[in-house]
C-alpha cells in the first residue's frame, strides 16, 4: 500500500497546500496538546495522593465538629470528655486535640491574617497527620512559648517582604512571639502560612478556649473501620445522640484519601471528555480537508490510474496524507503540551501550591502521538476509499 514514490508524492502534495495542511494540524495538535495538560497533571495529582496514603498518616483518625472550618464558626464542641472517651475506645492507641484561630501576623509595618494552630508537642504524630517535618530551627517542645511558622515564612515575597529566619520575631494579635522553627513546605499557600504554638500556649494566651478544633487519633491499621465505628459509637452514647444524627464526623486518612480520589477522577475524566471533543471535531475538519483534497485532484488520480496505479495504491496516498497530517500535529501537540505544564508547573510553585505538579510518562508522550495517527488515519479512510473508487474514465473527463 505504501511505498517511497507514493509517500513523496503525498509529501509533495501536503507541501503544496501547505496553508490547508497548517490548519489541518494546528486544529489536530491543540486537541492533543489540552489532553497532554490534563493527563500530565492528573497523574501528578494521582502520584501526590499515592504518596500521602503510603505516608505515616494511614493510621490516623481526624474527629471534627460538624459545621465551620477547622471548627471555627461552629456551635458543636469538643471537648476533654470526648477526648478521653476517644482514648478509651478499642483499636485507640493514642490522641490529642488542636485549637484552631483566625489571627492578625505583623512583622514592622506588613500585616497578614492567618491560621494559629496548636498541639501537644509531646505528641507528635498530630504533624505525622499532615505529612510534614522540620524544614529549619526544632519543633515545638514542652514548656515552649516560642512558634513553628509554615514554610512559606521563610521565602521573601511570600508572605512578607523579607523572609524570616529563626529567632526573629512576629507580632501575632498584638503579643510578641520568637520563631523557633519552620516547618517543610505542604504545598498549598493556607498550609504553608500557618503558625504553630503548644496548647498549653494557647490556653495562657486564650483562656476562655472552650473546644478543640479537631482531635487527632492513632488507630489499629488493621481493624481501621472497625475503629472507626467504635469511635462514633462512644461518642455517640456519650453526646446522648442516634445514628445518623451526629454532630460530628470521624474520617480515616483512608476516606480523605479516597474521597478526594473520586472527585479527582470525576474531574479529570470529564476534563479530558472536553479535550476528546476537541479532537473529534478536530477529525472531522481532517476528513473535510482530505474530501477537499480528493475533489481537487479528481483528475490527477484519473490520470494516475490511467497509467497503471493500483486501488491499493490511490488508497495509500490519501490514507498516508491524512495520518502524516495526525503524526504532525501528535509530535508537535506533545511539545506544546509539555511546555505549557513545565511553565505552569514553575508558576504553581512559584505561587505555593507545590502538590500541583505535572508528572511525565513516556508512555503518554508515545500514546498520545499514536492516537493523533490513528486519529488522522482514521478520518482519511472515507476521502481515501472515495480516491480509490474512482472511475478512471470519468475521472480524465472531469474539468
Amino acid at each position: 500500500m505504501f511505498n517511497s514514490e507514493s509517500i513523496n508524492y503525498s509529501l509533495r502534495n501536503l507541501k503544496h497546500r501547505k496553508g490547508r495542511s497548517f490548519l489541518t494540524i494546528f486544529s489536530i495538535l491543540i486537541g492533543i496538546a489540552t489532553i497532554f495538560i490534563f493527563i500530565s497533571f492528573g497523574y501528578g495529582l494521582y502520584n501526590y495522593v499515592d504518596e500521602m496514603s503510603e505516608s505515616s498518616s494511614a493510621d490516623k483518625l481526624l474527629i471534627s465538629p460538624r459545621g465551620g472550618t477547622f471548627g471555627i464558626g461552629s456551635s458543636v464542641i469538643l471537648n476533654d470528655d470526648d477526648l478521653d472517651e476517644i482514648l478509651k475506645t478499642s483499636g485507640i492507641k493514642d490522641a490529642a486535640g488542636m485549637y484552631f484561630k483566625t489571627v492578625s501576623i505583623k512583622k514592622g509595618r506588613e500585616q497578614i491574617y492567618s491560621f494559629l494552630a496548636s498541639y501537644n508537642p509531646q505528641k507528635n504524630f498530630v504533624l505525622d497527620m499532615f505529612n510534614v517535618g522540620i524544614e529549619k530551627g526544632r519543633i515545638l517542645q514542652k514548656g515552649d512559648k516560642g512558634v513553628v511558622a509554615g514554610y512559606n515564612y521563610m521565602v521573601d515575597g511570600k508572605i512578607f517582604d523579607r523572609g524570616l529566619n529563626v529567632n526573629d520575631n512576629i507580632e501575632i494579635d498584638g503579643k510578641k512571639f520568637k520563631i523557633i522553627g519552620f516547618l517543610e513546605s505542604i504545598g498549598t499557600p493556607q498550609d504553608d502560612s500557618q503558625i504553630y504554638i503548644t496548647n498549653d500556649y494557647y490556653l495562657e494566651l486564650y483562656p476562655n478556649t472552650t473546644s478543640y478544633a479537631q482531635i487527632v487519633a492513632v488507630a489499629d491499621i488493621e481493624n481501621l473501620e472497625r475503629t472507626v465505628e467504635n469511635v462514633e459509637k462512644n461518642l455517640r452514647k456519650l453526646r446522648d445522640l442516634d445514628r445518623g444524627k451526629e454532630d460530628f464526623f470521624v474520617q480515616s486518612f483512608e476516606d480523605m484519601i479516597a474521597s478526594f480520589s473520586s472527585t479527582l477522577d470525576i474531574i479529570i475524566g470529564f476534563v479530558i471528555l472536553i479535550a476528546l471533543i476537541s479532537v473529534i471535531v478536530s477529525a472531522v475538519n481532517t476528513a473535510n480537508t482530505m474530501i477537499t483534497s480528493v475533489l481537487e485532484r479528481y483528475k490527477e488520480i484519473g490520470i494516475l490510474k490511467a497509467i497503471g496505479a493500483r486501488n491499493s495504491e490511490i488508497f495509500g496516498i490519501f490514507l498516508f496524507e491524512s495520518a502524516f497530517l495526525g503524526l504532525t500535529a501528535g509530535i508537535l501537540g506533545v511539545l506544546l503540551g509539555w511546555g505549557m505544564t513545565s511553565f505552569a508547573g514553575k508558576i504553581l510553585m512559584d505561587l505555593g501550591w507545590g502538590f500541583l505538579q505535572p508528572y511525565y510518562d513516556f508512555n503518554i508522550f508515545i500514546g498520545l502521538i499514536l492516537f493523533a495517527v490513528l486519529t488522522g488515519a482514521i478520518s482519511g479512510v472515507i476521502p481515501a476509499l472515495r480516491a480509490a473508487k474512482t472511475n478512471t474514465v470519468d475521472a480524465l473527463r472531469y474539468e
